[in-house]
């Protein structure tokens, strides 16, 4: 689904961008264009990043319980 239609952004490039390391709407922005002009998906794509937040930091302990 689109987030960001006036760079035509969809759903699965946020999450691939946050599975990839991006923890911020700035990270985001800097790697994607997200909120770079009307700024109108940016709460969407907040929702993401809280949605996926707890999966990475589970990942991290993971990999820090492995290491």
């Amino acid at each position: 689904m689109f987030i960001c239609i006036c760079n035509g952004i969809t759903d699965s490039e946020i999450r691939a961008a946050l599975a990839d390391g991006a923890t911020s709407l700035e990270e985001l922005h800097d790697q994607l264009g997200v909120a770079s002009q009307c700024g109108s998906c940016s709460e969407h794509a907040l929702s993401l990043i809280h949605e996926m937040q707890p999966a990475m930091m589970r990942e991290d302990s993971l990999f820090y319980a492995a290491g």
